[in-house]
């Protein structure tokens, strides 16, 4: 049975979100032809521009949509500068004509900003997943590779997207059609949704050390209301000291001044991704004083919070 996928482009897309969802379509087609049929849409019907500076013609505007078809709304940085009223209100008409919807990259924003993702898991790209977890609390928002929950489909974006098609194809038409696909891609192994989005903790900075890869862990898990160092020391079975120990030896930091790091740069993310204040983002970024915030966000980034988010606008 013939499956119809739309990607509807907005502006400022990731080209490797949407190219890595489009190519294992075609390949499948390769090997079994007639399996999917794709068109590229737009907001207005005219070419899109890619993040990388790459423009892609369209098939068309926001139209009506077959029942049992997919959308797959590609975004990339400021997803919701491209939300309003009216593809607000078609995305709306599509859930309610049985539409598959999805998103990549950071796509998800759209559906979640239009309300079409209550009660369904979503997945985004890990960049972006603080801030849309402060924008929507009540969302159930993952760091999988992908989601597919019921009608809707979300994927992290990148590669990612490769893996998502491929297990939708896998579950379609069979695991060694999948295969097959996979193969083409000269990939080692399927994904599968629940692999991580970044690299292992111990591979991102280097290090072997079990202690300090929990200690870590703990440390990123905790950014909202930071553990002191001896809470950190108890939760891996060392003292305080040999904390420090690990710390010196493996990253040359001390842990107080590597937790502080995390939460700068956490902050940073906010800033430059949700709307919230600059008080908002401190206390969420566990920070009691706005003042040391922002003595520490200069010391940090060689400028003060509002000033980087002006700079960012201005850019």
């Amino acid at each position: 049975m013939l499956q119809e996928f739309h990607f509807l482009l907005l502006p400022g897309f990731s080209a490797l979100g949407f190219i890595s969802a489009l190519e294992p379509l075609r390949v499948a087609n390769r090997f079994r032809p007639g399996l999917y049929r794709w068109r590229v849409l737009s907001l207005d019907g005219g070419a899109v521009l890619a993040s990388n500076g790459m423009s892609v013609n369209a098939d068309g505007p926001l139209e009506p949509l077959g029942k049992g078809a997919t959308l797959l709304l590609v975004a990339g940085f400021e997803p919701l500068q491209s939300y309003g009223p009216t593809l607000a209100h078609w995305l709306r008409k599509l859930d309610h004509e049985g539409v598959v919807l999805g998103g990549i990259d950071t796509g998800p924003l759209i559906l979640a900003e239009a309300g079409l993702l209550d009660g369904h898991r979503v997945t985004l790209h890990w960049e972006a997943l603080e801030a849309f977890k402060e924008r929507y609390p009540r969302l159930e928002a993952t760091q999988e590779l992908f989601e597919v929950d019921r009608r809707r489909i979300t994927s992290a974006g990148g590669t990612a997207s490769i893996d998502l098609m491929l297990d939708l194809i896998g579950q379609a038409h069979g695991a060694e059609l999948a295969i097959q696909v996979s193969e083409q891609f000269v990939l080692g192994r399927i994904r599968p949704r629940q692999d991580h989005q970044r690299m292992q903790i111990a591979s991102r900075y280097g290090i072997s050390n079990s202690k300090l890869v929990q200690v870590i862990g703990a440390m990123e898990r905790n950014t909202e209301t930071p553990l002191n160092t001896l809470e950190l020391a108890e939760a891996i079975e060392v003292s305080r000291r040999q904390l420090e120990r690990l710390f010196r030896l493996y990253l040359n930091d001390t842990p107080s001044g590597f937790y502080l790091r995390l939460r700068l740069d956490k902050a940073r993310q906010l800033l430059r991704q949700t709307g919230m204040s600059v008080l908002e983002v401190s206390i969420a970024c566990g920070f009691d004083s706005p003042s040391y915030f922002t003595r520490s966000y200069r010391a940090r980034f060689q400028c003060c919070p509002r000033e980087d988010r002006r700079a960012l606008g201005a850019g």
